[in-house]
């Protein structure tokens, strides 16, 4: 079952073509990858499906709703089945480990019931529940800024779990981290998809990691898909059409 359709769409930027006529779709359960050089528009991609950026036009349909023509209220329900993942965590360093995950259920508070930190004994049971599961629940109660930054991109993934997401979005998650950071956070992605049957959308921009992890790959370059297929069928001149040069060494054994 499709959970995740783009329908010829585009992103400009005054002069600047960011995304042409863009078509892809992502079916339940699993995890595709986004590949291609910096500036791309992998993460303007990203941005545009839960509307942090603004498409100039086509079509996101996500859980069968067109994301684009949501106005505010209903785009912040919709929100919550989309769980985001960020290069740079996204973090409140100054709160704790398990004060940032139960931020991932602030879309189903009220205002007031956000500003005020009220969650329920369920949600304080769930959230301690991903940390263990994350291998962090010994640092539930240490400020971010005092975690690795393997150990940030875990509560990362912590805080987008918590909202129960149909899809989960990552931005370049492992870009920031050494090799073997970068392979334990791949590592609990593919899990979370495998065993929770969680739809994952990854930006990334080493192949190998790609090839490795993906059910599905889609290359992009200067706004516009190369390739969008399985790994199997994914060609060295395809990734050198894709990259405009050959790649460097695989940064995960």
């Amino acid at each position: 079952m499709t959970v995740l359709e783009c329908k010829n769409l585009y992103k400009e930027y005054k002069d600047t073509i960011a995304l042409s006529n863009i078509n892809f779709s992502v079916n339940r359960g699993e995890l595709v990858s986004i590949i291609g050089p910096s500036g791309a528009g992998k993460s303007t991609l990203l941005r545009c499906i839960n509307r942090m950026i603004e498409a100039t036009s086509g079509q996101i349909i996500f859980d069968g709703v067109n994301v684009l023509e949501l106005n505010k209220t209903e785009l912040r329900k919709q929100r919550t089945k989309i769980g985001m993942i960020f290069q740079h965590y996204n973090l409140v360093n100054r709160l704790s480990v398990i004060e940032n995950v139960l931020h991932g259920r602030l879309g189903y508070k009220s205002t007031l019931s956000g500003v005020l930190g009220r969650y329920s004994e369920a949600e304080k049971v769930q959230a301690f529940g991903i940390l263990a599961r994350l291998g962090l629940q010994e640092h539930a109660y240490k400020r971010c800024d005092e975690l690795s930054g393997g150990q940030k991109q875990r509560v990362g993934i912590a805080r987008a779990l918590i909202q129960d997401p149909k899809l989960v979005l990552c931005d370049e998650p492992i870009a920031s981290l050494d090799p073997s950071s970068a392979k334990v956070i791949m590592d609990y992605l593919k899990d979370i998809n495998r065993d929770m049957g969680i739809t994952c959308l990854v930006n990334l921009h080493q192949v190998d990691v790609a090839l490795r992890y993906s059910d599905r790959i889609i290359g992009i370059r200067g706004g516009r898909i190369i390739y969008a297929g399985v790994p199997a069928e994914l060609k060295e001149e395809t990734i050198h059409e894709i990259y405009g040069s050959k790649q460097g060494e695989l940064i995960i054994d």
